[in-house]
């Protein structure tokens, strides 16, 4: 390409973050399967990225509608089709009104090394905690409710809990075994994941499985006022972004992951008391609307937020030796301050607290 044309194209300081990426989206091939028109006319511009995805908003220059181009750069669940998984959970879920929708997907990694999805863009801030706690118990009831049909492609761990906690051990070795963690966390991570070992075979199966999404902190959810103008937009209605770890599990789960220590925290400063633990519980019942059974949920999603705390204690463990590799594609500022947060030997005395409870 000539410099003088590399200057004038659309969008290209952002593409540029990602090697192969702009000749990606030039490609025929990509333009051809959303209705693209043959030279590049829209403008892509760096959206947010974690740990493992890169985003991208865009809007269709035909459709005039909002897109999102995700690159996928790893997977937690160490599947080879990471990409894909995460595409057919939406496609599932589209019957919920409350995840967004895909529209493209390309695992194939022929020409960039990378995983590529495609879909919807929806308005939304991210979840405040002390004015929308309820509202998520309704965005969650929704998804929850959708029927999971037979020959689905989730993953269904026999014993979750117990698949939790080996994850926590897979995570933990990271650390234990790099000369860059500290000997006295070592050995107080050891002790939690043993205190939390005894739930390993407390719970008994249960009686209704859904699509659950494992991974709900407040940045994962777009709410919305109803408000018409300015960014947001739209009818009111709220999101649940993200669907990077997507199960065939129980309700009692995900509520257990949004309600722990570890999740709350993990983007703000808000940690739950029990109290409004138990009354987020209760407004999920409520919101449910018999569309299943909830019988016993506060218990199940007790022993859940208890190991979720290990498994967030665990990850930052490994995320905090990972990030210090110089070869290391994607690094996010918060994500690093927050690790030193979590392995705080403060932090780690209120995690003992809460499991002794």
């Amino acid at each position: 390409m000539r410099a003088d044309r590399q200057k004038n194209m659309p969008g290209t300081v952002d593409l540029d973050r990602t090697k192969g990426l702009q000749a990606y989206v030039e490609s025929e091939d990509y333009r051809r399967a959303l209705g693209l028109p043959a030279a590049r006319e829209e403008e892509y511009r760096l959206l947010a990225q974690g740990e493992y995805n890169r985003n991208y908003l865009f809007t269709h220059p035909v459709t005039g509608k909002r897109l999102v181009l995700r690159l996928n750069f790893g997977s937690q669940m160490h599947l080879e089709h990471q990409i894909e998984y995460e595409y057919e959970a939406l496609r599932l879920l589209e019957g919920s009104g409350r995840t967004p929708r895909p529209l493209y997907v390309d695992g194939s990694r022929d020409v960039l090394p990378y995983g590529v999805m495609v879909m919807e863009y929806l308005p939304g801030h991210a979840l405040d905690y002390e004015a929308e706690l309820f509202r998520a118990a309704d965005c969650l009831a929704d998804i929850h409710s959708v029927p999971v049909p037979s020959g689905h492609h989730l993953i269904r761990p026999e014993n979750p809990v117990r698949a939790i906690l080996e994850e926590c051990e897979e995570m933990v070795r990271t650390y234990m075994d790099s000369p860059l963690g500290e000997p006295a966390k070592k050995k107080k991570i050891r002790e939690l994941l043993d205190l939390v070992w005894r739930e390993a075979d407390s719970l008994s199966p249960a009686e209704y499985l859904c699509c659950i999404n494992t991974e709900l902190n407040s940045t994962n959810f777009l709410m919305n006022s109803g408000d018409e103008s300015g960014d947001e937009g739209g009818d009111g209605t709220d999101y649940l972004i993200d669907w990077e770890k997507p199960l065939f599990g129980e309700p009692a789960q995900d509520l257990g992951h949004f309600l722990a220590p570890t999740t709350t925290f993990w983007k703000t400063n808000v940690i739950l008391d029990e109290g409004e633990m138990q009354a987020f519980t209760e407004r999920y019942k409520e919101a449910v609307k018999g569309r299943f059974r909830t019988d016993g949920l506060w218990e199940r999603v007790s022993v859940y937020m208890t190991v979720t705390c290990l498994r967030g204690i665990t990850w930052c463990a490994m995320a905090w030796v990972e990030y210090q590799q110089p070869e290391r594609e994607l690094v996010n500022e918060s994500t690093w301050r927050k690790l030193e947060a979590y392995l705080d030997d403060s932090f780690l005395e209120m995690i003992r607290r809460f499991i002794e409870r």
